[in-house]
């Protein structure tokens, strides 16, 4: 009894195993065939446009409400703390350098995934289901160059526009309690808000975005394309791509934080 129970759990590790690494094969497969028809911009440039509109449209009115109390509530706890010590005057540098670090990047991934990735994978879904994807190979389209590419690029492009978006609403929502609640000083506050901020936090932040706007949208067109031919199976395939796709935003933006500071420690004041 114990030999067979030890193998049915080894069998069944096995399995699990070997669908999660074919589950990455064809993610990657996916990803890139997607950027390898990227140079023919003619054939997919209109509907990255199109996709581009729609993700602006349904992420930059929430990126703002979610942006603006959030940066009103890191001024509020780091505030008091700093003005415990008698550093009101740090209380801009920490939201900023925040927002700027960790905060943008993964809010704008999650909106995108959330907001834009759902819509992604219920569209290429519904198509799948009614044998569109098929058809297209019957006539000789791909339809990875077709759907995928464009929605690949306006993701990431999206997501990266999104964090100037974020910074600017979460530094306005600890403006308004560090500077008209407390009476900071508008000089100070900004002050400290740029003196611990270097170039290259933007740009690792923008790389971020990119990253993660590229994750949200090959996981909802993959997820799509490989879902249940049943409108059961388009609602977890949705379900399945949001939650992934978190999970690897938040392992892939630990990897890259960790690397980031071993390369560019931060500076205090």
């Amino acid at each position: 009894m114990a030999y067979g129970r030890r193998d049915a759990v080894s069998g069944y590790v096995i399995r699990r195993t070997t669908d999660a690494l074919g589950r990455v094969g064809d993610m990657s497969v996916i990803a890139l065939e997607g950027f390898r028809r990227t140079w023919d911009v003619r054939t997919w440039f209109w509907e990255f446009v199109q996709q581009c509109w729609f993700l602006a449209r349904v992420t930059s009115v929430p990126v703002l409400l979610v942006s603006l109390p959030l940066g009103a509530t890191v001024a509020l706890q780091v505030g008091e703390l700093a003005w415990q010590l008698g550093a009101s005057s740090a209380t801009g540098g920490a939201v900023v350098v925040g927002l700027v670090r960790e905060v943008a990047p993964m809010a704008s991934a999650l909106l995108i995934a959330g907001a834009g990735g759902s819509a992604m994978t219920s569209d290429i879904g519904a198509r799948n289901i009614r044998d569109e994807l098929a058809a297209m190979e019957v006539m000789a389209v791909n339809p990875v160059h077709r759907l995928v590419t464009p929605r690949l690029w306006a993701a990431s492009t999206v997501a990266v526009l999104l964090v100037p978006l974020v910074i600017v609403a979460g530094a306005a929502g600890g403006y308004f309690f560090n500077v008209i609640i407390q009476g900071v000083t508008p000089g100070a506050y900004f002050d400290g808000a740029v003196s611990l901020l270097v170039t290259s936090d933007l740009l690792v932040t923008l790389l971020k975005a990119w990253i993660f706007g590229f994750i949200a949208a090959i996981m909802s067109c993959y997820y799509g394309m490989t879902c249940q031919t049943s409108p059961v199976g388009v609602g977890r395939a949705v379900n399945q791509s949001t939650v992934v796709t978190f999970i690897l935003v938040f392992a892939v933006n630990y990897v890259i934080t960790m690397i980031y500071f071993l390369a560019y420690p931060p500076r205090a004041l």
